[in-house]
């Protein structure tokens, strides 16, 4: 699993929000990028999707922290049947105790209900997130316990589809990038940048490529 990463090691694009479009970022990048342009060509209709709404979204990457996929699932499922929704208002009175029948460790289950009281208090803007800035939403989301700089670049990428964020915390990019830029040689995160360089402003786009490298089939967050 990815380290958490400092705020310096993501790069995101300082200006306003545009919309993603996958056909206009492909032939951008294979314009500009031969590797791109094979990794493109190798897997031709597959592309990003988002699904879901943002506080499920958030919950499920937390339950999923340091676990399998088969057992964040199986606590996910736990949770469903709990509570009517998998939403704030029905999370905010669960105490410890029902959270851990569901399977969630006791830190996961204070994290779970810092996101819902924060959800729920209306100290972060989900309805906002469309209009803001990247370094917006995610100052938002880092006060949120249990949520760090990796999950809010994942967040910015999966489920808001902003088409210029690099995590350069990101394990899988900077390994991606060694294997198919530099022979598996060693890379730094200023190499990574430098080759990302080509990218922007598509550089989510590129980022899901360099992935698709190392695993073809498509995660989802």
């Amino acid at each position: 699993m990815a380290r958490a990463p400092a705020w310096s090691d993501t790069v995101v694009s300082t200006k306003g929000p545009i919309p993603l479009d996958w056909d206009k970022a492909c032939a951008h990048l294979q314009r500009t990028d031969r590797v791109m342009r094979k990794l493109i060509k190798t897997h031709a209709g597959t592309r990003l999707q988002s699904r879901g709404d943002p506080f499920q979204t958030l919950a499920r990457s937390i339950i999923g922290q340091q676990i399998s996929v088969k057992a964040a699932q199986t606590v996910w499922d736990r949770l469903c049947a709990a509570v009517p929704q998998v939403a704030p208002e029905h999370l905010v009175g669960l105490d410890d105790e029902a959270l851990r029948a569901c399977g969630l460790s006791g830190r996961k289950a204070g994290y779970v209900r810092d996101l819902a009281v924060k959800f729920h208090a209306g100290e972060v803007h989900p309805d906002q997130w469309q209009e803001m800035p990247n370094e917006a939403i995610a100052a938002e989301l880092l006060t949120i316990r249990g949520i760090g700089r990796w999950t809010a670049d994942m967040f910015l990428i999966f489920h808001l589809m902003r088409p210029d964020v690099l995590p350069l915390g990101d394990l899988g990019l900077i390994k991606g990038v060694s294997q198919t830029y530099f022979a598996g040689e060693p890379v730094t995160q200023s190499e990574v940048r430098e080759v990302a360089a080509a990218w922007a402003p598509w550089r989510s786009v590129g980022t899901w490529y360099i992935w698709r490298s190392l695993d073809p089939l498509p995660v989802a967050y």
